[in-house]
């Protein structure tokens, strides 16, 4: 049997730039759309000889906004992809899309195509919010492609909410957005607080946001509202519908599954190299940039903590010494003294609880602390 790859594409086109947006993407540039994907199925054709012993499960296409593209350019690339890789026939082929570039082409021809899910970056139910944030979309706008998308066929729709904790944000207010957004009956939805980067244009304005005590009720509003909902709340972000409407691409950055990415600012790790491609668009479409592979050492086994922590199948004791040949007798010990409020197990699987993951990072650090220190 041949193992498991998926494929990332980065697509660094976006209409405008948002404000609060660290990931590489130029705006405008509809010139050089051709020109990228020229160069992608080159890179593509450049990459098969390495992936026979693979079989292709999920791709995934992130951007900016990779909907930008149209349909067409995206069938052109699954084409390729299936000419040179074995793509199984279930694979799941996710396209991120933002509500604006949704046209009626972009729908019927991908998923003609073969696109099984969309990723649609709505972010809040608020106009307002949705200014402050750099979107050009209304939220009449998203439904409008929502429910275009469901008459196209689409039946595993994600929607983005983007962010609790927005300046000025008021519960009551993510609790609308929070309704709103499950009154579309999506699939999936991943719901990120935000984080402000100082060279990004909402960094430089300084934005007040809500204190940690209210970012907390806000966290805890979004869980409970979804569990009520029947959504599978399963990593610190993500919630599911039903256990396979998970996101199989992310979850296997999670599950340190090999993956191969390709465009400017992708990442890739695939046998047992970690690869980023620099965040230049104009030496990549030149065909001059070259992956910048990553030397310093990866302790996958610490890796393994802090990723399985995230998901609420949690960190396995079995697997981690039969995988990394470690003793997971101290950060059981760590575990242990924990309160059940914050982290549940059943034989060995530990997995922290809601307000668990509220409070992830110090409990990581400390499973951490005990698998280094002993």
């Amino acid at each position: 049997m041949k193992n498991k790859l998926g494929i990332y594409i980065h697509v660094p086109f976006c209409a405008a730039k948002c404000a609060y947006c660290d990931f590489y993407s130029v705006a405008g540039q509809p010139q050089q759309w051709d020109a990228y994907v020229h160069r992608l199925l080159a890179q593509l054709v450049q990459a098969a000889p390495d992936c026979t012993d693979y079989t292709i499960d999920t791709i995934y296409f992130g951007g900016g906004t990779p909907s930008l593209l149209g349909g067409a350019r995206i069938a052109r690339t699954l084409d390729e992809l299936r000419r040179r890789y074995a793509v199984e026939p279930n694979a799941e082929i996710t396209v991120e899309a933002n509500p604006d570039s949704m046209t009626d082409e972009f729908l019927s021809i991908s998923r003609e195509a073969g696109v099984t899910r969309l990723s649609m970056g709505i972010q809040s139910a608020h106009d307002e919010e949705l200014r402050a944030l750099g979107r050009i979309h209304t939220f009449a706008q998203a439904q409008d492609a929502f429910f275009r998308a469901r008459r196209a066929g689409f039946d595993n729709l994600s929607v983005d909410l983007m962010m609790y904790a927005l300046p000025g944000q008021t519960v009551p207010q993510l609790e609308q957005s929070i309704d709103a957004l499950l009154a579309l009956e999506p699939e999936h939805l991943s719901c990120y607080g935000l984080t402000v980067e100082p060279h990004t244009p909402l960094g430089q304005q300084n934005p007040i946001l809500p204190e940690e005590d209210t970012q907390a009720d806000m966290y805890l509003l979004l869980c409970e509202k979804m569990a009520q909902a029947g959504f599978e709340h399963y990593e610190i972000s993500n919630f599911a519908r039903e256990s396979h409407f998970r996101s199989r691409h992310n979850s296997r950055y999670w599950a340190q599954s090999p993956y191969l990415g390709f465009g400017p600012g992708a990442h890739a790790d695939f046998g047992g190299q970690r690869i980023e491609w620099p965040r230049d668009l104009s030496t990549w479409l030149a065909g001059t940039a070259r992956p910048v592979i990553e030397d310093e050492h990866i302790d996958r086994a610490l890796e393994y903590i802090m990723l399985s922590l995230r998901t609420s199948d949690g960190w396995d004791a079995a697997y981690y010494r039969a995988t990394f040949g470690r003793d997971p007798t101290p950060i059981e010990q760590a575990f242990s003294v924990l309160p059940p409020t914050h982290i549940s197990h059943t034989g060995s699987h530990w997995h922290l609880t809601d307000a668990g993951f509220l409070i992830s990072n110090p409990i990581i650090l400390a499973a951490l602390d005990a698998a280094e220190t002993h």
